[in-house]
């Protein structure tokens, strides 16, 4: 099993910044891709940015310019980095993970609780 671990929501002013982070721990032998989806109010789950182990990149259009996605291979650890915060931006933030665990060499998707991102004046 994989446990995934978000931390730096919060609430910002528009314009603002914030970085989130994903730590994944577990029975992990290798990270496939890492990324966060969001999930607004009334709105279903969005892809907003992912990473492969490569380092290649996929953002949302909404995103591309202002956010950006980054990993720490040895530590597990996801980040994204969101610039120039608008309104809309306001959602529900889940970490997800595609790993092969230790003993199964078959890669599964993982996710995390969610944190809370709020952009308002």
């Amino acid at each position: 099993q994989v446990q995934l671990v978000e931390s730096g929501g919060g609430l910002v002013q528009p314009g603002g910044s914030l970085r989130l982070s994903c730590a994944a721990s577990g029975s992990i032998f290798n990270i496939l891709a890492m990324g966060w989806y969001r999930q607004a109010p009334g709105k279903q789950r969005e892809l907003v940015a992912a990473i492969t182990s490569d380092g290649s990149t996929n953002y949302a259009d909404s995103v591309k310019g202002r956010f950006t996605i980054s990993r720490d291979n040895a530590k597990n650890t996801a980040h994204l980095q969101m610039n120039s915060l608008k309104p809309e931006d306001t959602a529900v933030y889940y970490c997800n993970v595609r790993a092969i665990t230790i003993g199964t060499y078959v890669g599964l998707y993982y996710w995390g609780k969610g944190t809370l991102v709020t952009v308002s004046s």
